[in-house]
């Protein structure tokens, strides 16, 4: 009751006032005309508080998100289901979900009346063209009588996430040529006749099954170890996403940085559908993917990746070197200077296949201008990828990856003037 007192609207308090100023004047003028009219008008406040206040906390809430893991751009449908739980109808309800400004504004609705054990269905559409992982929810409940003498609002405390990952983009299929690394049955022999002191462990990586753990080198090590020959066949390698802020241009969905990010969620998705083990490296090291399978655990930590301060590739590149195994390294970069090419440039040897898809930036700053030529930092890594053997695509503005993607499938180098210089410089 007291909940339902603080509650009270402004006319809640205009007609309680209203009925003490009535109470009062007909005791002094001895009026029982008027003290029955003051009582009707205290009453029906504090009756409408009473009724709202039984009605606060007899309501469930559930909701659900189909689909909940969209693309940018696309509807995703939010279905709210209330119900009363109590043996008396509810009065006027007014519900306002929370969502933030990204997916929309917030969606609120009028519900007349909810019968006992009765159960109302609400349903709004969101769409971001924002990545991100995005709550949705609580819920408020704002509880009114039919005079609008009373407002209570209930929260709820349930939320859901509505994940948000940057759009994928067909790919026409490429070959790319990449390193079986592992072990076979057919290594088991000869490992075992060694002892299994002497098989040659190696640290786990993931995807890895457990069962293969070498429990007396992981011992000795202090991390998790795996057996070499019990290792199963797997094609394994690795993105390398630019996210660099100075290395981009552009602000918003069409920047070049979002550009990347889809390109790399484009690439990732059709090599983990070729099953690819894939990791994901930034310019900040190794980024942590989950089990989800089919590049969505790849999607999912794309989805909310930002750009960092770094001025250099050194992290990524060092976290490359160190992750080893990599029969394939793809690029997808920004702006690059001589520096910063030769380093990536080095990561490529005999044994691994190396592919740069570079954003010719220049471009973002005249769209559509500058589309046939790139500046001379686009040229020079060009120059320095290509003549260690890497095959480079460009991307400029406006131009979709899979128009170009089969650049990728060239493996040239390149012959222009700075080519003896860069090649000695890669090697």
């Amino acid at each position: 009751m007291t909940a339902g007192l603080r509650a009270l609207t402004s006319r809640g308090r205009s007609f309680l006032a209203s009925g003490v100023a009535a109470l009062l004047c007909a005791f002094f003028l001895g009026e029982h005309d008027l003290l029955r009219v003051s009582i009707l008008i205290i009453a029906l406040p504090l009756l409408a508080a009473l009724v709202a206040a039984r009605t606060r906390y007899r309501l469930a809430c559930a909701r659900r998100l189909d689909p909940g893991r969209v693309e940018v751009g696309s509807d995703s449908t939010v279905t709210v289901r209330l119900e009363n739980v109590t043996r008396l109808p509810t009065g006027l309800l007014l519900i306002e979900d929370t969502v933030p400004y990204a997916v929309g504004a917030r969606p609120r609705f009028v519900l007349d009346r909810v019968e006992p054990r009765g159960v109302r269905e609400i349903d709004y559409k969101v769409r971001s063209d924002l990545r991100g992982r995005f709550p949705i929810g609580p819920l408020s409940v704002r509880i009114t009588d039919p005079f609008g003498l009373v407002e209570l609002t209930r929260a709820f405390t349930a939320t859901d996430t509505l994940m948000v990952v940057p759009e994928v983009v067909r790919l026409p299929h490429v070959r790319l040529s990449g390193e079986w690394t592992g072990g076979g049955e057919s290594r088991t022999a000869s490992a075992a006749a060694a002892g299994e002191d002497d098989i040659g462990p190696r640290e786990y990586r993931q995807g890895d099954d457990l069962r293969r753990v070498h429990w007396r080198s992981t011992a000795r090590y202090g991390e998790l170890m795996v057996r070499r020959e019990e290792q199963q066949w797997q094609s394994r390698g690795a993105l390398l996403l630019d996210t660099r802020r100075h290395a981009h241009r552009g602000e918003g969905p069409r920047s070049s940085f979002e550009v990347a990010v889809s390109a790399a969620a484009s690439i990732g998705v059709q090599l983990a559908r070729d099953g690819l083990g894939l990791r994901l490296v930034t310019d900040q090291g190794a980024q942590h993917l989950g089990d989800l399978g089919g590049g969505q655990s790849l999607l999912d930590a794309l989805a909310v990746v930002r750009q960092s301060s770094a001025r250099t590739l050194d992290t990524g590149v060092s976290a490359l070197r160190q992750g080893g195994g990599d029969g394939l390294i793809v690029a997808v970069v920004g702006e690059l200077d001589a520096a910063e090419a030769h380093a990536l440039a080095r990561l490529r040897n005999g044994g691994v296949t190396g592919v740069a898809v570079v954003l010719d930036v220049a471009t973002w700053q005249h769209v559509p201008a500058h589309h046939a030529g790139g500046d001379e930092s686009f040229e020079t890594a060009r120059a320095v990828l290509a003549g260690a053997g890497w095959r480079v695509v460009r991307l400029p503005a406006g131009t979709s990856l899979a128009s170009v993607w089969q650049e990728a499938a060239r493996n040239e180098r390149f012959t222009g003037s700075r080519s003896p210089m860069t090649a000695g410089d890669a090697a």
